[in-house]
């Protein structure tokens, strides 16, 4: 994305080899910008922004918990936790998306 490669001029770490284009650069999924010199012209992106968030459809939850198991126990183990509806998982996995 291209706010991955909005990075400090001074901050940029090298992600090439000396006279890489920009097509090879972006081909290996490095950020390419020579406006600047002195500092790397291929360099690494920004790493991606993810949030953990509980889905809310229950029918697409994953199960991470076991029959019976109590809310304490479930939030410990990283997983989310609604006691309802049934028939669904109600200790279910986070789902990750992109900021």
């Amino acid at each position: 994305a291209k706010c991955q490669c909005k990075v400090v001029p001074r901050e940029r770490t090298n992600c090439g080899y000396p006279g890489i284009s920009a097509v090879e650069c972006k081909k290996i999924g490095c950020c390419f910008n020579a406006s600047v010199p002195s500092v790397p012209w291929c360099y690494n992106p920004k790493p991606k922004k993810v949030k953990k968030i509980c889905p809310n459809d229950p029918y697409r939850r994953i199960n991470c918990g076991h029959p019976g198991i109590k809310p304490r126990e479930c939030t410990k183990k990283g997983c989310c936790f609604r006691a309802h509806p049934a028939g669904v998982p109600w200790c279910f996995y986070h789902r990750v998306t992109e900021e």
